[in-house]
């Protein structure tokens, strides 16, 4: 359950239509414990991810359990009133200020530390970032409402309106399917095209 966590939350950050959904949980420029209540209200990318556990023949009811500590779990990783805990917690564990940096909206910081309980996925994965500095926290656009539609689906809308922009299906199919920030190549074959910004905000 670990490290389907691990990648469904990835793919949530690095796939932008899986970020779509999964921005309201870091629209807070804020990091206390609302935050981690600070939910999606259309999760169903975890439904793709969660799919093999049942085929590898875990009983339903271990995964509900299992995602159900998993969910208890990051209540506690989000907040500012623990520090850095000793190392061979650090190290093997997903802490505090691990989760910190994952909330981060500086450069230095944006997606990293994706892990739930264990922060071993990252550090095996190349994901992970030590805190160093304290983090500037919400996303790196910010959405300037406290309108809770808007916060849960502006991302969704904004996916749409890029899609109508172009007429080519590979552009049309890049604006959902590639990180966020992604922009098509421009024309006449520029150098710089079709460059992977930084998720907007993870």
């Amino acid at each position: 359950m670990d490290l389907a966590w691990y990648t469904n939350h990835r793919f949530s950050h690095r796939v932008r239509i899986g970020w779509a959904g999964h921005q309201a949980h870091h629209s807070s420029e804020y990091f206390n414990l609302t935050t981690a209540v600070r939910q999606k209200w259309n999760p169903w990318s975890e439904a793709i991810f969660w799919a093999p556990l049942p085929l590898l023949g875990f009983a339903p009811w271990t995964i509900y359990v299992a995602f159900s500590f998993n969910l208890v779990y990051q209540f506690f990783t989000h907040t500012e009133a623990v520090g850095k805990l000793p190392r061979p917690v650090e190290f093997v564990l997903n802490t505090p200020s691990h989760h910190r940096v994952h909330h981060a909206s500086d450069p230095e910081y944006l997606d990293r530390n994706y892990g739930d309980i264990l922060i071993v996925w990252d550090r095996l994965f190349g994901t992970f970032r030590e805190e160093t500095h304290r983090p500037t926290y919400g996303l790196t656009k910010p959405v300037d409402t406290y309108d809770v539609f808007r916060l849960q689906y502006h991302e969704y809308g904004s996916i749409l309106a890029d899609v109508r922009s172009t007429p080519r299906l590979r552009d049309k199919l890049g604006y959902v399917f590639r990180p966020p920030g992604w922009k098509p190549a421009p024309p006449d074959g520029a150098e710089d095209g079709g460059a992977l910004a930084p998720a907007a905000g993870s």
